[in-house]
């Protein structure tokens, strides 16, 4: 099958996805130190500042009050994505389930620990966190449905599908196997 989808991007350049964003999420659930322990961790990760995420509901039973920062998450592209993705496939043992697949095609998986991507060392002072990796593809003609001006919809045939996206994957990452429970 994916080489049924190589055929079609070759001859229509214009059809082959692409990674739009991925995004690395590092959830808290509380502010102050542990949470500055966490850009810490995520700065050296994904090689920029990241961005504080706040709690969009109360919770008293958790202790957690509506617009207090619980998070932080960075958003990488281009380049630095990838780079960055080789690292995280090999973190989940370059193994991925059909499962965390959405009907987009997108793809979300965890990383239990940051001490398992390589080239990150165990630092006592900072401890140990665990992360979300969102990745967000899309193919040329998507920003039809984004942009300001005359926004459009995305018709059916051309929305990306799960199938198409692990077969970009397999083509991109050749180490990726992707399981199917």
């Amino acid at each position: 099958m994916p080489e049924d989808f190589t055929k079609k991007w070759q001859e229509h350049p214009m059809l082959q996805p692409k990674i739009e964003k991925v995004t690395i999420n590092i959830g808290v659930g509380e502010a102050g130190e542990r949470l500055a322990k966490a850009e810490t961790i995520l700065e050296k990760l994904a090689k920029q500042k990241p961005v504080r995420t706040q709690a969009k509901v109360t919770n008293p039973d958790f202790g957690i009050k509506r617009g207090m920062p619980i998070g932080c998450k960075a958003t990488l592209r281009r380049e630095r994505a990838k780079q960055f993705l080789e690292k995280a496939f090999e973190a989940v043992g370059n193994k991925l389930k059909r499962s965390q697949f959405d009907k987009f095609g997108n793809l979300s998986f965890g990383i239990k620990e940051h001490i398992d991507i390589p080239g990150i060392k165990y630092d006592p002072s900072l401890g140990i966190f665990g992360m979300d990796v969102c990745i967000t593809f899309n193919r040329a003609g998507f920003r039809v449905k984004e942009r300001r001006h005359e926004k459009r919809k995305i018709p059916p045939k051309h929305m990306l599908t799960p199938e198409e996206t692990k077969a970009f994957l397999k083509e991109s990452f050749s180490k990726l196997n992707i399981v199917e429970e």
